[in-house]
């Protein structure tokens, strides 16, 4: 456990981007940041051009924060030395391990190996005083949501192809633009009308390929590109404000912190702003310097894990640049505490406000956070599927509640109440095989289900799905397979038993489903960063 010591703490970071050095200062709080970034000439992250500009500038930002130290607090500064340990580019991250290492012996320190993701998080925990956030990193090569389950940060959702700043700067670089191009979409957004493009959410995660493809093909077919960097804002943005609000609904978090450099983007903390305070969450963003790649938040974090006494022997401080954040043991912050739920009159969900009766009433409101005509679309079209879905589930043999009635001009439900309890509050192997089973079904009568996560299957007599909001028609077994990919990823995150359950749920599928669906799967879980 972290203790109360004082501690200064020399930190090293340098995956991709920036080649940084900083050093914080645990009595005051404190931390300086030297940093130099790369800027490509043209395109994208050059991995070559990279190492080359980490090879260049590393040892002088270290060298200026060394001598800052020196100046600030005297001839032996540090306790320890923090360094970037991954993920990120292989050359990068090697030049930072060598860096590190030459500096722990030179002035005898110990070693902290840092993971950069859960550094991301941290940063924002430790500046917010939250106790258990969920955290959205959306930067240049990554977009996922981590949250801290049975001493681990897990990976809630992430994206199944790039990262939103790359996504957003494959679209700038087909218009001519130089990088980085997030700033110059934002601002060419501002005089811009609402253009529609595709929206994909699946459970918590999520693509941006598809987006891209159709805001390149407006472009070309003459949508001015004001219009388009409007759409493309929106409709990203308005994707990782929704899975964010799944997130802290899935895990019964009411804390939510940003990070990454695309956090710097205003209308992406509008939205988040607005979801949190429609939804009673408490919402944080560092400052600036700590969202884009930074040595500060290596520091801050690589002093917590010192004093819990997670150092490395210099014979073990190896880089790795495929460093998963659930690898990362959480021993600088005490457990999470048991929450016990009552039996719920009124429940606040990801995009629907549920009352709890003889009948439940499910209403999709108008979330503010999404530009007007986007919520008035999904709303609309979630409501009508949902109610079709749920009557086909059944035809199918599928438990599901009864739909009783249906507004489409109020978005509102009326449905059968179903279980005592949701799965997420009695798991059990066996319930968990029967949701893979009927999943199964599902995807043979060529449904999917969409969102199938412990917190839309309900338990009692019987074990039902509820919730097809996200649901879609579909005979492709890569749908199919997304379906299963989302419950095992749920289970996961969630349970600490998560991977065994996520075993006994894709042999019962394999029992009841098709084989090609689970080959698929297989494939679909290699894609995410994270898997």
């Amino acid at each position: 456990m972290e203790t109360d010591s004082d501690v200064r703490v020399l930190g090293i970071e340098g995956t991709a981007w920036a080649a940084s050095a900083a050093v914080y200062d645990s009595a005051s709080d404190s931390v300086e940041i030297e940093t130099e970034a790369y800027l490509p000439d043209s395109g994208g992250l050059h991995p070559r051009e990279a190492a080359e500009h980490m090879a260049d500038h590393l040892p002088e930002v270290i060298e200026r924060i060394i001598e800052y130290a020196r100046e600030e607090y005297g001839p032996e500064p540090f306790d320890c030395v923090a360094f970037s340990r991954g993920p990120g580019l292989g050359p990068c991250l090697r030049l930072v391990g060598t860096s590190a290492r030459a500096v722990a012996q030179r002035f005898d320190l110990p070693l902290v190996g840092v993971n950069h993701m859960v550094a991301h998080l941290e940063i924002g925990r430790h500046f917010a005083g939250f106790d258990a956030p969920v955290c959205l990193n959306a930067s240049g090569a990554n977009a996922h949501l981590l949250g801290y389950r049975a001493g681990r940060y897990r990976v809630l959702g992430e994206t199944m192809d790039t990262g939103v700043g790359n996504a957003i700067d494959k679209f700038t670089r087909h218009v001519g633009w130089s990088h980085p191009g997030g700033p110059k979409v934002e601002e060419a957004a501002e005089d811009g009308e609402y253009v529609e493009l595709p929206y994909v959410v699946k459970g918590m995660d999520f693509s941006f390929s598809g987006i891209m493809s159709a805001a390149k093909q407006e472009y070309d077919d003459g949508t001015p590109v004001e219009d388009v960097c409007c759409g493309l804002q929106e409709t990203i943005f308005a994707m990782l404000t929704e899975v964010s609000e799944r997130a802290l609904a899935l895990t019964g978090s009411e804390e939510l912190v940003l990070g990454g450099g695309v956090g710097q983007n205003e209308r992406l903390r509008e939205m988040l702003t607005s979801m949190c305070e429609q939804r009673g969450a408490s919402f944080f963003v560092p400052e600036n310097r700590f969202l884009r790649d930074n040595a500060g938040m290596i520091a801050v974090l690589g002093a917590k894990m010192f004093r819990a006494g997670q150092t490395v022997p210099v014979a073990e401080s190896g880089i790795d640049s495929n460093f998963r954040p659930d690898e990362v043991e959480v021993t600088w912050r005490p457990p999470e505490a048991t929450v016990t739920r009552e039996r719920e009159e009124f429940v606040q969900g990801a995009e629907s406000a549920v009352t709890l009766g003889d009948s439940v009433e499910k209403h999709r409101h108008s979330r503010a956070y999404r530009h007007p005509e986007l919520d008035e679309r999904l709303r609309r079209e979630r409501t009508r599927q949902e109610a079709r879905l749920l009557h086909e589930a059944r035809r199918q043999g599928v438990s599901t509640p009864l739909v009783r009635d249906i507004d489409t001009s109020e978005m509102r439900l009326t449905l059968q109440h179903v279980g005592r309890c949701d799965l997420q509050d009695d798991l059990t192997s066996e319930r968990v095989e029967t949701v893979a089973e009927q999943l199964a079904r599902l995807h043979e009568a060529g449904l999917v289900h969409g969102d199938p996560t412990p917190r839309n299957v309900r338990v009692g007599d019987r074990v039902s799905l509820i919730d097809f909001g996200l649901g879609y028609d579909s005979n492709d077994p890569e749908d199919h397979a997304m379906d299963l990919h989302v419950l095992l990823g749920s289970l996961e995150s969630t349970d600490g038993d998560g991977e065994r359950l996520g075993e006994a749920a894709v042999e019962a599928y394999r029992r009841v489903g098709d084989e090609a669906v689970l080959e698929q799967l297989r494939e679909i879980a290699g894609r995410g960063r994270y898997q």
